[in-house]
Parts: structure tokens; sequence; C-alpha cells
């Protein structure tokens, strides 16, 4: 395991578990087949039996295992909630991730030797913020929205006696973490509760005027040319027609690469790097932790860190540094 910067990656099956791990993660993270956590995709995330066999299979070569509890419960109903966090305890997982206080408070109370992180779902990057959870949960590490530039990690660090963990790669969100509505306006399916945003089954693509159109639920989301890649329609990512010109009104599609700021993300005082993607294949998840791994052994041992060739997996084939550096001041 890096002793500078944890490698945190994502096992969305456990297909991408074993490719994780086997391309040198530090720590995976999952999440249990149900509304419990935000990526709650059919196809995707583990039974009780898969994560003790995903356990067994991590912790004999040295991995560590997170389990995302990471929604928000529905009123009235928490049982679902506390079983998730019941069943990670007794299975024996290394961490639960978490954002609710009262789940916090159940896993505190009940469980007080089960680590708990705070998930980037909580929103939380400020020292009063995030010193609350720590004093209120001794929570052990938290996950920094991806609003924050390094600058502002630093500060923030020196502020609060606990972990942090960064988003290095893939997927960004123009919403504040745990915030996001959108989806849940135009299918009923709220992110935050059901842990799906733009569910598949309110998807469609339709061809129009030699146009393919894509749609979530009744809305319109984008209209691409004959031989345009057609992307994922997410209303975030949308492209409509504003003061007469069509464009991306909230944000482009693009990933996160941070690679090229882990040497400053480490004199900055960052624990770990997490990688999103629990919605990506197994081949995806290996080529990225395997890039990830050497760039982090090489900030380890004091080199430069290399090109990672990632180009052709990210969205849109583009990338940005997001608001590590806030270049729109």
């Amino acid at each position: 395991m890096s002793a500078l910067l944890e490698l945190v990656c994502p096992a969305g099956t456990p297909a991408s578990l074993h490719g994780a791990v086997e391309n040198g993660a530090d720590a995976v993270y999952l999440g249990f087949r149900d509304e419990t956590n935000a990526r709650n995709f059919p196809g995707l995330n583990f039974s009780r039996p898969e994560l003790e066999d995903g356990l067994l299979f991590a912790h004999d070569r040295g991995c560590q295992v997170f389990l995302a509890v990471n929604t928000f419960p529905e009123a009235g109903n928490p049982g679902p909630w506390h079983k998730a966090i019941d069943d990670a305890a007794a299975l024996g997982v290394d961490c639960v991730i978490l954002a609710d206080i009262g789940l916090l408070n159940y896993a505190a109370t009940h469980h007080p030797d089960l680590r708990r992180h705070l998930s980037v779902q909580a929103s939380a990057s400020n020292p009063d913020s995030i010193n609350f959870y720590v004093d209120a949960f001794g929570v052990k590490r938290v996950v920094l929205p991806r609003v924050l530039s390094i600058p502002e990690i630093a500060d923030l660090n020196k502020q609060i006696a606990v972990e942090t963990e960064v988003f290095v790669f893939g997927g960004l969100c123009v919403m504040a973490e745990g915030r996001c509505q959108l989806s849940s306006y135009a299918t009923g399916q709220s992110p935050n509760i059901n842990g799906v945003c733009s569910p598949a089954s309110h998807v469609r693509y339709e061809e129009d005027a030699g146009n393919m159109v894509s749609k979530l639920g009744d809305f319109t989301i984008n209209a691409f040319g004959e031989g345009e890649p057609a992307g994922y329609p997410t209303l975030c990512k949308g492209r409509f027609v504003t003061a007469g010109k069509a464009s991306y009104l909230f944000e482009e599609p693009t990933s996160l690469n941070a690679a090229s700021m882990l040497p400053e993300l480490a004199k900055a005082g960052v624990t770990a790097l997490k990688i999103e993607g629990r919605q990506r294949g197994r081949a995806y998840v290996s080529q990225v932790v395997a890039a990830f791994r050497r760039a982090a052994d090489a900030v380890e041992a004091g080199e430069a860190v290399p090109e990672l060739g990632l180009e052709n997996i990210t969205e849109g084939q583009a990338k940005t540094s997001g608001a590590f550096n806030k270049s729109w001041r």
C-alpha cells in the first residue's frame, strides 16, 4: 500500500472489484444492490454473499473494502439503511461511507468500532462542518466535494484533525454533491433517496430528420448529427437552445483528470485519491487504476508523474482539472 497517497477505486460489480484489486487499488468502494447507495442501477452492486466473497478476495491481497451507504433514508423508513450498516459490520468491511446525520449516529451508537467516512454527498467543505462530524460521530475521513482548489484544500487540512479524500478522475457533476434534484424533476427518481440519476428506464433514443435525439422522461436532452457520438442523457450535460444558440448550458461532457496535480495534492495534505466510475466495466476500471497506480508510485518515489494515456476513455475524449485550479476566477 502506498504510504503517501492511498488509491481508492470503484467496484460497481464483482468483476470490477477483481480488476481494481489486481491493478493496484489500496481500497475499493462499492454498494449493496438497493437504494442505500448512490449508484442504484440494474446490473450493478453487490448481494451480501458477493460482498463476502469480494472481501475475502480483496483482503487476501492487502486491499481494503469500503461500503457506501451514502443516500438519505426515506422519511419513516430507515430500516433498509440500518440493515445495510448492520450487515456491513457483520461482514467485516473496513469502513462505511455515510452522508446522513441519522445514519452516522446509528453507526456510531450501534457499531462504534466500525470506521466511518463522511461521503461527498454530505457536502462538507469547511472546517466548521467537518469538525462537527468528527466531534459528533467520530468520522475518520471526509471525502471533499469537487468545488475546492488545491490552496483551499491545503488551508482546510490545517484546520481539521481528520483525513481527506479527493476525486482525481472520472465524471463530474455541476451540482453540489448531495443537493442534486434535476433528475428527480424529470423522472421522479431521486439521486439522494433512490440512488439513481437519469435511470435507464427513463432513457430513450429516437431518430428525427437524420438526427439521433436523446430523451430523459419527457424531456429532450440532446440531438446528435450523423456520426456524432451520442452521449448518455443527463440534464446537467444536456445541450439546450438559449438566446437562439444551442450549447451545453450547464456542463460540457468531459472527465476530471488531476493526475498532473498529484504532487500538489500530496503537499496539501490529502490522504487518499478517489477514482469515480462504479457504472464502468472491468476493462475501464482496470486501465484507470493501473494508470493511477503508476502515478501515485511515481509521486511517492519523488519522480515526475508519467503520461497516463487515458484520453480515449474519458467522457467526450476531453479532460478538465475541475475546480482544483479554478481558472475561471
